[in-house]
């Protein structure tokens, strides 16, 4: 039986190649049909793009004219740019004000969901309601919060207790924590699903076996619920990862990148260069950049908490 299999497939690859692809074709055809439009698509607005802007960093255009090659210009000059690093600098600061916060945020409201409370699906859209709200209008509210006046809606809880106004988005150590702030207010309900989905997914087995065992509800959380949601841990870092290096709306709503670019992201002065001054050749260095800061981090998160994950 082996000997028979093993000619057949000897037969099959001694077919020519056009033989052999008319042979697919027939078997897959109305697959690879399916295909053409969503390949045209990928080619046309994904492949084609990333080509181009790799291609604009060795040329010189400011819309107007034709491009003129310039070499490696814009990439030296990105090594001396100091606005650059101190907007890669503040993505970082950034970074850190909001990841692990916004994962701690969401873990938290999800297991309140989990746990049984009373009005559960209340809560769970109370907590979501910010996701599906238009961030336009959450900016302004966070605004009128975070106002640097007596009449900042924070300012004037804080005269309660005696402490005096503070400056907030006009104050360059503060700005940057306050914008953090909202994007975790933003986007916490949606680490709450997923987190939620993670525990749902648990079997119950575990915790009544720990629960028989005398183990406390803390250490139940740590020992088992905390570990078996590693592959959530990994997503929502990652997609949360992703998000604070693209942050861009609520530094252009609310600060303009000040004060004193304080607020000033890559993607801010990636925008600044590419559609307020047309340097769109040097934008496209920073977008390049933004990408490979990215593509590493996610790596180093892939290797760290990717590892041993079985995904639901």
């Amino acid at each position: 039986m082996s000997t028979l299999s093993n000619t057949l497939t000897s037969k099959k690859s001694k077919l020519p190649l056009g033989e052999r692809l008319k042979r697919e074709w027939k078997r897959n055809a109305i697959v690879y049909i399916v295909l053409i439009p969503v390949i045209a698509h990928f080619i046309v607005f994904q492949i084609y793009p990333f080509l181009l802007s790799f291609y604009l960093t060795f040329m010189d255009w400011k819309v107007i004219g034709d491009p003129e090659f310039v070499g490696l210009k814009h990439w030296k000059y990105l090594l001396t740019d100091k606005l650059a690093w101190k907007a890669i600098w503040n993505t970082v600061v950034f970074s850190v004000y909001y990841i692990l916060p916004t994962m701690a945020l969401g873990l938290l409201l999800a297991v309140i969901i989990n746990s049984g409370v009373k009005l559960a699906g209340f809560f769970k859209g109370i907590f979501f309601l910010p996701v599906v709200t238009s961030f336009v209008i959450i900016a302004g509210i966070w605004g009128w919060l975070f106002g640097g006046t007596e009449a900042g809606m924070i300012n004037y809880m804080l005269s309660f207790v005696g402490i005096e106004p503070q400056l907030f988005l006009s104050n360059s150590s503060q700005a940057l924590a306050v914008l953090a702030g909202l994007s975790i207010f933003k986007v916490a309900g949606t680490t709450m699903i997923y987190y939620f989905a993670g525990l749902q997914s648990i079997d119950r087995g575990l915790y009544e076996a720990a629960r028989i065992d005398g183990a406390s509800s803390f250490k139940i959380f740590w020992n088992i619920t905390f570990p078996l949601l590693k592959p959530i841990h990994f997503y929502v870092a990652i997609t949360t990862t992703i998000g604070s290096f693209q942050i861009f709306d609520s530094a252009y709503l609310l600060t303009g990148g000040g004060p004193s670019y304080a607020t000033t992201t890559i993607v801010y002065y990636l925008y600044e260069q590419g559609f307020t001054s047309l340097n769109l050749s040097y934008a496209a260095v920073l977008s390049y950049v933004l990408f490979s800061i990215i593509l590493i981090i996610s790596l180093i998160q892939r290797k760290f908490l990717g590892q041993d994950s079985k995904h639901y």
